[in-house]
């Protein structure tokens, strides 16, 4: 059954921008991000529904918008964001309307997914060195002569009895843990929404297409209308994929049309691009 934590997001007027920023020329500020970008695009409030998707090109400001939610809400940050100095004021200018916030709820952006699947390959070259380093230990206590002497070197008397024992995977394998991830990028970027999405929250999605192949993209969008429709979870996501937003039931807002509209998927232009490009080379498929 759906579940919808927030269902309305209004953002300042241009009258209250306005005055702001009339108080910030005193100061010697003419434009103070993200002041002006919204009144510009006739955005007043959105109506939020268990999929949103906020679609645009770059500098539409659907990233600026889950930021918002997500100050607003206070929901889970694993990495800090670019901010104005007057960031925090414009959001306490916002106003959400909704029920209580699932603590557990988060913001997951693509600088996130990236840094996770640094450390796993970072964890993973350290595991492989050390590996390399067993391999050679195993060599040398293999073919080593060493009597146990006293209980001070029983430990090492007992490697080289393995060592002599077992088989170099075997000793290995008992040293070492297994590598953490073996995956691609991909893989490893749909494991990590995998392991960060749970039952009843809110999540923001911050461009989750980002390393993902065509195949992962659908396999995330399965999770995601599973999520919504069973597990009581809301998701809010910035996205110019046709495969994300063609999720079914999906409310889009388009952020580069003005004023800001709801569309259907097949309406975006981006979507229409890549309808076009393939209908160009239609014979080609034939």
């Amino acid at each position: 059954m759906y579940k919808t934590y927030i269902n309305k997001l209004i953002l300042p007027t241009d009258h209250d921008e306005n005055m702001f920023i009339s108080q910030l020329k005193r100061y010697c500020y003419g434009s103070v991000y993200p002041y002006k970008i919204f009144p510009m695009k006739d955005l007043l409030e959105i109506e939020l529904a268990p999929v949103t998707i906020f679609y645009g090109g770059n500098g539409s400001g659907k990233s600026t918008l889950l930021n918002i939610i997500a100050e607003k809400t206070e929901v889970i940050r694993h990495s800090a964001f670019g901010q104005s100095p007057f960031f925090d004021n414009y959001v306490g200018s916002c106003c959400i309307k909704g029920k209580e916030i699932p603590e557990h709820s988060q913001i997951l952006t693509s600088d996130d997914v990236s840094d996770y699947i640094l450390n796993v390959r970072y964890l993973n070259d350290g595991i492989d060195i050390r590996r390399e380093e067993l391999i050679r230990e195993y060599v040398e206590r293999k073919y080593k002569k060493h009597k146990i002497i006293d209980i001070a070197n029983y430990h090492d008397w007992k490697d080289d009895y393995d060592a002599k024992s077992k088989s170099e995977s075997r000793f290995v394998k008992e040293r070492l843990m297994r590598n953490a991830d073996m995956h691609s990028n991909g893989e490893t970027a749909l494991k990590y929404f995998v392991e960060h999405i749970s039952e009843n929250a809110l999540y923001l999605l911050d461009e989750p297409e980002n390393s993902l192949s065509i195949e992962l993209q659908q396999e995330l969008c399965e999770y995601i209308s599973a999520s919504a429709r069973h597990f009581g979870c809301q998701f809010i996501m910035a996205s110019h994929s046709p495969v994300i937003l063609s999720i079914k039931d999906a409310a889009i807002y388009d952020l580069d049309s003005t004023p800001v509209c709801r569309k259907k998927w097949t309406e975006l232009e981006n979507v229409r691009r890549y309808f076009d490009f393939f209908e160009q080379h239609h014979q080609e498929f034939i």
